[in-house]
């Protein structure tokens, strides 16, 4: 009993989890504010305990994600409503580099070294202070980065070249399966993009481990 008990919370706790970051949004995974770690952290604690404790039933469990689910849901509108809570709930953008000078005060608040500001900025491609126009610390930990316009390649209207024409590129196989909500988006069908994997003496669609179209630069494939 022991056993199926705990096999029907960690499932439920594993669908519901899932569902609270679906609902709650992307931005609990890729975009982590203050708040958003400490609500991570709790609610990792909260599921933890429950699942192993023999005296929670399981219909606490459930009780307790979906208050959790009602309390997030809740903030999140009355940041909507009250915008000023967005600011002690999840900070605020702070410039750390103006014009290669780094500001020592913002350091301070941030709690932030050299060493720190050195590695964010790596991470961008940054190697130098000096090249920096302007350098923004973002609440969720990243560095926002302005390179100063001298150390910026020219662009294709600075060169007065013709500039390709845009487009997204779409993955249109993957692993012998095709693609059709792309091929929907696209505006074609599979008789199309066959017509174009024998173009390049590819006879089925079960070769292509993977084909990208772009537009302007045509179909890339690569065989299995």
């Amino acid at each position: 009993m022991d056993y199926a008990m705990i096999t029907l919370k960690l499932v439920t706790a594993f669908f519901g989890l899932w569902l609270m970051t679906k609902l709650l949004g992307k931005k609990e995974i890729s975009q982590l504010t203050p708040f958003d770690f400490v609500s991570s952290l709790m609610l990792s604690e909260l599921v933890g305990n429950t699942i192993y404790d023999r005296q929670v039933h399981f219909l606490m469990l459930l009780y307790s994600l979906a208050l959790w689910l009602v309390l997030s849901i809740s903030l999140e509108k009355a940041v909507q409503l009250l915008p000023w809570l967005s600011v002690p709930l999840g900070g605020r953008p702070d410039i750390v580099i103006r014009g290669g000078v780094i500001d020592v005060r913002a350091m301070k608040r941030n709690r932030l070294d050299m060493h720190q500001v050195g590695m964010l900025l790596r991470e961008q491609g940054v190697f130098s202070v000096k090249e920096v126009a302007y350098a923004v610390f973002e609440p969720n930990g990243s560095l926002s980065v302005m390179k100063q316009s001298r150390v910026e390649p020219p662009t294709r209207e600075e060169l007065h070249m013709t500039g390709k024409p845009d487009g997204l590129p779409r993955i249109l196989v993957e692993q012998g399966y095709i693609q059709r909500d792309e091929l929907r988006e696209l505006g074609r069908d599979e008789a199309w993009l066959l017509g174009l994997l024998r173009e390049q003496g590819i006879e089925g669609f079960r070769d292509v481990y993977f084909a990208e179209w772009t537009e302007g630069e045509g179909l890339h494939v690569q065989l299995k």
